[in-house]
Formats: structure tokens, C-alpha cells, sequence
């Protein structure tokens, strides 16, 4: 479990413990992190007080969005109708990233370390990472970040200033998805928020069978938000 990672190297996937931990160590370099999406694998340190190491997990079941059945609700869709919030993609990826990973009420650390945010946004340099950004007046009070390979979006962190303003973002998100024919949404571990959105879990095997096949697909994040709500720009 503890050995080192060659640059293009995981073990089975079958390798991983109950809790869906597969390797400890390794880099985050863009090529790594490319390979480890593809798999089924995504890094998620361990941070305890001074102490600070890369693991690298595949749970199973793992957690999905289905397009289709993503919900909506009244409260929700009469805030997105309101126009308070103007919503964009890929505008301001590492405020966003740096937003997810400030502590929220009750934790005393988070999982997104500085050397994280680096590697996320060297990958949003190389056009593999993307943004949902939140603003009211000029000012951006939520959003959403993640990996986008062919027909895969795989959601990482969301965060929220204003009531709902992550909602909000995963709602374009979602629907940008549909417009640019996205065919897998992995959000990886389903919440108690995740589910109240239509979150749903697959195990292992039928997540991979369709991650194989979702990535192969001709597919672009694009580059302008493709979406039917209101309020957009």
C-alpha cells in the first residue's frame, strides 16, 4: 500500500481497502493526475496536524450525478429565476479552488493543501481543469472546480458565501454538461446535499465500464457556458 508510484503506474484497482484507499505517495504531476482520472482514481491527502501525505483512493460504490435526473428544487430554481447571481466558467479557477479550500464551520483542517491547489491549476493552465464561478455584484461568492477527459466531468470541491450559490453552480454545471454532450458525471462520494441534488452510487465495476467508455468520447468542456437558465453570462 506504502510503495512509491511510477509515472504512469497504479495498482489494480481491486487493490484498494473498504474505504476505497489505493496507494499512498507519489506526485501530482498533470501526467499522473490524467492517468490516475482515467483509472477511476482520485488524490485526496491525509492531513493531520504537521503531517501531510498524498493518498490516492477508488471507493466503491462511487458516487454519480446522472444528468437526467439531477433535482431542482422550487426554492432553488425561484433563486436562479430572481437574477441575483450571474453565473461563468473558467473565469476565476484559483479563487475558486482557494474558496474550497478554506475550513468551513466545524472542521479544523481540509483536504485541499497548497500543494493541491498548484497541481489543480497547472492543470487548468493545460486546459484539463474547470470552473463554475458564482458572482453577485462583481463579487464571487460561490462555485465549483473539476477534471474534464472526453465525456467525463469529475467534480472535485464546491463552495458557497451565499445562500445556495453552490447550488447554483452545480445547476449550470450540469446543464452545461447536457448542452456539450457529456455522457458521466462522477462526484465520487455521495453527501447528505449530494443526494438532496439526485446524487446516485454505482459499484466499482459498472462505474469503470462506463468511465472507459465516457472518456473515449469526442467531447469538450468548450469554452463559453452553454446553458438554457436564466441569468448567465
Amino acid at each position: 500500500m506504502s510503495q512509491s508510484i511510477n509515472r504512469f503506474y497504479f495498482p489494480p484497482i481491486s487493490a484498494a481497502d473498504e474505504n476505497g484507499l489505493l496507494l499512498l505517495g507519489g506526485e501530482l504531476t498533470p501526467a499522473i493526475l490524467l492517468e490516475a482520472y482515467r483509472l477511476g482514481i482520485f488524490p485526496w491527502p491525509i492531513v493531520n496536524q504537521n503531517l501531510e501525505l498524498l493518498a490516492w483512493f477508488s471507493p466503491d460504490p462511487r458516487a454519480v450525478i446522472e444528468l437526467n435526473q439531477f433535482r431542482v428544487s422550487r426554492r432553488l430554481a425561484r433563486r436562479i429565476r430572481s437574477g441575483i447571481y450571474n453565473v461563468t466558467i473558467d473565469t476565476a479557477f484559483e479563487q475558486v479552488i482557494r474558496g474550497c479550500a478554506r475550513p468551513r464551520n466545524g472542521e479544523n483542517g481540509v483536504w485541499i493543501t497548497e500543494k493541491l491547489v498548484k497541481a489543480y491549476c497547472q492543470m487548468y493552465d493545460f486546459g484539463h481543469a474547470h470552473s463554475v464561478e458564482v458572482w453577485h455584484e462583481n463579487e464571487l461568492v460561490g462555485g465549483l472546480y473539476g477534471i474534464a477527459i472526453g465525456g467525463v466531468f469529475a467534480g472535485e470541491s464546491m463552495f458557497h458565501r451565499m445562500r445556495d450559490a453552490s447550488k447554483v453552480a452545480m445547476t449550470y454545471l450540469v446543464d452545461h454538461l447536457k448542452h456539450r454532450g457529456y455522457q458521466l458525471f462522477d462526484i465520487q462520494q455521495s453527501t447528505s446535499h449530494s443526494v438532496r441534488l439526485g446524487a446516485t452510487e454505482l459499484m466499482r465495476g459498472e462505474f469503470l465500464r462506463r468511465l472507459k467508455k465516457a472518456t473515449g468520447a469526442s467531447v469538450t468542456f468548450g469554452d463559453q457556458l452553454e446553458t438554457s437558465l436564466p441569468s448567465a453570462t
